[in-house]
């Protein structure tokens, strides 16, 4: 029952990421208003999902690689609609949504396996640890593609090629102005996941740090967003200048987010993708 669920989250998800980019290039309010439905039912389903999956498994259903993914997908949606509810800003669903869809996508390709939940991995800490970590991903999936749109927009305005795409991205004060909310939202859950990461590695290993690759990559990831918020908030830093710092910091987090759980990672990683966690 819940596969089911899932794949007409996904499939709901699918059409609404092709009707933000039908609205893109047409510009038909409807398209878009039927494209956000089409995405609040799918984020809907596939809540739905990942409470039936934690009432059977009795942990966060995020242990593996495809749920993890699966997971991150759900933050990113979302983290739009919560922006969507503030700024209306519809063109950024133009650009999360297609996102959150290729993580779907890459998701529902990884071959499912039998999840081994141990006594250690029923743990509050566990849940709110990598709860809050992929909320703060799904947050800075906002600073990153705002990020991505003001430059977009810089160029055209400083290269005067005012073209179809300048009239449908925000004036660059707005695209700031969402940069700098979303890493202020983001911050906190990260710090939040990282303190409590701690606490369950006490918990369940008996040391708050082990020097484990991951670890060493979320406080670089944790810095690079700190050295961009105090920069923001203390010495100013606008435009151009956080935009690019905010696209280096999003790649970082995804190398932490994958690459150290695939290749680098002791405790962290995944286990030939087989649902599997080191212990």
């Amino acid at each position: 029952m819940e596969l089911l669920i899932l794949k007409l989250a996904l499939f709901l998800v699918l059409i609404a990421a092709g009707g933000f980019i039908v609205f893109v290039i047409k510009q038909q309010k409807a398209v878009y208003s039927w494209s956000y439905r089409l995405l609040l039912m799918g984020f809907v389903l596939h809540t739905l999902y990942f409470g039936i999956q934690y009432y059977n498994l009795g942990v966060q259903p995020i242990l593996t690689l495809k749920s993890s993914l699966s997971f991150f997908a759900w933050t990113i949606v979302g983290a739009y609609l919560v922006f969507h509810l503030k700024f209306k800003l519809m063109i950024l669903g133009s650009f999360l949504t297609p996102f959150a869809a290729c993580l779907l996508i890459i998701s529902s390709t990884i071959p499912g396996a039998e999840v081994v939940v141990r006594p250690a991995f029923k743990s509050m800490w566990l849940t709110i640890h990598v709860g809050t970590s992929l909320m703060g991903n799904g947050v800075f999936a906002v600073t990153f593609f705002s990020a991505i749109m003001y430059l977009i927009q810089e160029r055209q305005i400083k290269g005067k090629k005012l073209g179809p795409l300048y009239s449908r991205l925000p004036s660059l004060q707005t695209l700031d102005m969402i940069n700098h909310y979303s890493l202020i939202y983001g911050f906190p859950l990260m710090t939040l996941g990282m303190i409590t990461g701690a606490i369950y590695a006490q918990y369940a290993l008996g040391k708050y740090w082990r020097w484990d690759p991951k670890e060493v990559w979320s406080v670089i990831t944790w810095l690079f967003y700190a050295i961009l918020l105090h920069e923001r908030l203390a010495v100013g830093w606008r435009g151009r200048r956080a935009a690019i710092m905010s696209i280096i910091a999003f790649g970082i987090l995804i190398f932490t987010f994958v690459g150290t759980s695939l290749w680098l990672s002791d405790y962290h990683s995944f286990r030939s993708l087989e649902g599997r966690m080191v212990p």
